[in-house]
Protein backbone atom coordinates (compact mmCIF):
# COMPACT_ATOMS: atom_id res chain seq x y z
CA UNK A 1 0.00 0.00 0.00
CA UNK A 2 1.39 3.39 -0.92
CA UNK A 3 1.25 6.20 1.61
CA UNK A 4 -2.19 7.74 2.03
CA UNK A 5 -2.59 10.35 4.73
CA UNK A 6 -6.26 9.54 5.35
CA UNK A 7 -5.57 5.82 5.73
CA UNK A 8 -2.64 6.65 7.99
CA UNK A 9 -4.88 8.76 10.20
CA UNK A 10 -7.06 5.65 10.69
CA UNK A 11 -4.19 4.01 12.58
CA UNK A 12 -2.82 7.11 14.29
CA UNK A 13 -6.27 7.97 15.66
CA UNK A 14 -6.84 4.47 17.04
CA UNK A 15 -3.52 3.83 18.76
CA UNK A 16 -4.30 5.57 22.08
CA UNK A 17 -7.69 3.87 22.38
CA UNK A 18 -6.19 0.51 21.44
CA UNK A 19 -3.61 0.85 24.20
CA UNK A 20 -6.18 2.03 26.73
CA UNK A 21 -8.46 -0.92 25.93
CA UNK A 22 -5.58 -3.37 26.14
CA UNK A 23 -3.82 -2.03 29.23
CA UNK A 24 -6.07 -0.13 31.64
CA UNK A 25 -7.01 -2.11 34.73
CA UNK A 26 -4.37 -4.81 34.32
CA UNK A 27 -2.36 -6.15 37.23
CA UNK A 28 1.02 -4.40 37.54
CA UNK A 29 2.90 -7.55 36.54
CA UNK A 30 1.59 -7.18 32.99
CA UNK A 31 2.90 -3.64 32.53
CA UNK A 32 6.12 -3.42 34.55
CA UNK A 33 7.77 -6.65 33.38
CA UNK A 34 10.18 -6.63 30.47
CA UNK A 35 12.03 -9.14 28.30
CA UNK A 36 15.27 -9.04 30.25
CA UNK A 37 18.26 -6.73 30.55
CA UNK A 38 18.22 -3.63 28.32
CA UNK A 39 14.60 -4.14 27.25
CA UNK A 40 11.50 -2.06 27.81
CA UNK A 41 8.38 -2.65 29.86
CA UNK A 42 4.92 -1.76 28.60
CA UNK A 43 5.11 1.45 30.63
CA UNK A 44 8.48 2.31 29.06
CA UNK A 45 6.98 1.90 25.59
CA UNK A 46 4.03 4.17 26.38
CA UNK A 47 6.45 6.78 27.74
CA UNK A 48 8.46 6.50 24.52
CA UNK A 49 5.31 7.05 22.47
CA UNK A 50 4.55 10.23 24.43
CA UNK A 51 8.09 11.50 23.96
CA UNK A 52 7.72 10.90 20.22
CA UNK A 53 4.51 12.90 20.14
CA UNK A 54 6.19 15.80 21.90
CA UNK A 55 9.54 15.86 20.10
CA UNK A 56 9.45 13.82 16.90
CA UNK A 57 6.49 13.42 14.57
CA UNK A 58 4.88 16.84 14.32
CA UNK A 59 7.99 18.85 15.26
CA UNK A 60 10.02 17.15 12.52
CA UNK A 61 7.19 17.50 10.01
CA UNK A 62 7.11 21.20 10.84
CA UNK A 63 10.86 21.42 10.21
CA UNK A 64 10.37 19.90 6.75
CA UNK A 65 7.50 22.26 5.94
CA UNK A 66 9.33 25.36 7.19
CA UNK A 67 12.99 24.65 6.40
CA UNK A 68 13.20 21.71 4.01
CA UNK A 69 16.69 20.25 3.85
CA UNK A 70 18.38 23.40 5.16
CA UNK A 71 17.83 22.41 8.79
CA UNK A 72 18.43 18.89 10.06
CA UNK A 73 15.99 17.39 12.54
CA UNK A 74 16.90 17.68 16.18
CA UNK A 75 18.27 14.34 17.42
CA UNK A 76 15.64 12.12 19.05
CA UNK A 77 16.43 10.68 22.48
CA UNK A 78 15.17 7.09 22.21
CA UNK A 79 15.36 6.55 25.96
CA UNK A 80 14.17 9.88 27.40
CA UNK A 81 11.13 8.15 28.89
CA UNK A 82 13.23 6.45 31.56
CA UNK A 83 13.88 9.78 33.28
CA UNK A 84 11.04 11.91 31.97
CA UNK A 85 8.23 9.62 33.11
CA UNK A 86 9.79 8.03 36.20
CA UNK A 87 7.09 7.63 38.84
CA UNK A 88 4.14 8.06 36.49
CA UNK A 89 1.25 5.62 36.67
CA UNK A 90 0.12 3.70 33.62
CA UNK A 91 -3.19 5.55 33.71
CA UNK A 92 -1.40 8.91 33.69
CA UNK A 93 0.84 7.81 30.81
CA UNK A 94 -2.09 6.61 28.72
CA UNK A 95 -4.05 9.80 29.41
CA UNK A 96 -1.10 11.98 28.42
CA UNK A 97 -0.49 9.92 25.29
CA UNK A 98 -4.13 10.27 24.21
CA UNK A 99 -4.01 14.04 24.81
CA UNK A 100 -0.73 14.44 22.97
CA UNK A 101 -1.96 12.38 20.03
CA UNK A 102 -5.11 14.49 19.69
CA UNK A 103 -2.92 17.62 19.65
CA UNK A 104 -0.69 16.07 16.98
CA UNK A 105 -3.58 15.02 14.78
CA UNK A 106 -5.31 18.40 15.05
CA UNK A 107 -2.07 20.00 13.83
CA UNK A 108 -1.63 17.44 11.05
CA UNK A 109 -5.21 17.92 9.85
CA UNK A 110 -4.86 21.71 9.94
CA UNK A 111 -2.02 21.53 7.42
CA UNK A 112 -4.31 19.95 4.76
CA UNK A 113 -1.26 18.41 3.13
CA UNK A 114 -1.22 18.00 -0.64
CA UNK A 115 0.79 15.39 -2.56
CA UNK A 116 3.42 17.96 -3.50
CA UNK A 117 3.96 18.77 0.18
CA UNK A 118 4.37 15.06 1.01
CA UNK A 119 7.25 15.06 -1.48
CA UNK A 120 9.05 17.87 0.38
CA UNK A 121 12.43 16.82 1.66
CA UNK A 122 14.00 17.17 5.07
CA UNK A 123 17.26 16.03 6.59
CA UNK A 124 17.43 13.33 9.24
CA UNK A 125 20.63 13.53 11.34
CA UNK A 126 21.46 9.85 10.73
CA UNK A 127 19.47 8.77 7.65
CA UNK A 128 20.05 11.80 5.45
CA UNK A 129 17.39 13.09 3.09
CA UNK A 130 13.82 11.92 3.76
CA UNK A 131 10.45 13.11 2.48
CA UNK A 132 7.54 14.31 4.55
CA UNK A 133 5.52 11.37 3.24
CA UNK A 134 8.19 8.92 4.39
CA UNK A 135 8.30 10.57 7.80
CA UNK A 136 4.52 10.35 8.23
CA UNK A 137 4.42 6.74 6.98
CA UNK A 138 7.11 5.91 9.54
CA UNK A 139 4.90 7.37 12.27
CA UNK A 140 2.19 4.82 11.41
CA UNK A 141 4.60 1.88 11.26
CA UNK A 142 6.22 3.06 14.50
CA UNK A 143 2.84 2.90 16.25
CA UNK A 144 2.13 -0.57 14.91
CA UNK A 145 5.61 -1.77 15.83
CA UNK A 146 5.22 -0.61 19.40
CA UNK A 147 1.75 -2.16 19.69
CA UNK A 148 3.37 -5.44 18.59
CA UNK A 149 6.20 -4.88 21.09
CA UNK A 150 3.72 -4.30 23.91
CA UNK A 151 1.83 -7.51 23.17
CA UNK A 152 5.10 -9.44 22.86
CA UNK A 153 6.37 -8.14 26.21
CA UNK A 154 3.06 -9.07 27.81
CA UNK A 155 3.05 -12.54 26.23
CA UNK A 156 6.52 -13.21 27.58
CA UNK A 157 5.27 -12.59 31.12
CA UNK A 158 3.45 -15.95 30.79
CA UNK A 159 5.87 -17.60 28.39
CA UNK A 160 7.39 -20.10 30.79
CA UNK A 161 3.93 -21.22 31.90
CA UNK A 162 3.12 -22.44 28.37
CA UNK A 163 5.43 -25.41 28.75
CA UNK A 164 6.00 -27.37 25.54
CA UNK A 165 3.63 -25.12 23.54
CA UNK A 166 6.29 -22.41 23.56
CA UNK A 167 7.79 -23.71 20.32
CA UNK A 168 4.44 -23.10 18.58
CA UNK A 169 4.16 -19.54 19.86
CA UNK A 170 6.51 -17.32 17.83
CA UNK A 171 5.55 -14.28 19.91
CA UNK A 172 7.57 -15.91 22.70
CA UNK A 173 10.66 -16.66 20.66
CA UNK A 174 11.08 -13.54 18.50
CA UNK A 175 12.53 -10.20 19.55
Amino acid sequence: MSFDILKSMEILTRTPRTLQDLLLGLSPEWVVGNEGPDTWSVMDVVGHLIHGEDTDWVPRARIILEHGETRAFDPFDQTAQFVRFRGWTLEALLTRFAEARVESLVTLESWRLKPEQLALRGRHPELGVVTLGQHLATWVVHDLGHIAQITRVMAKQSGDATGPWKEYLPILTRR
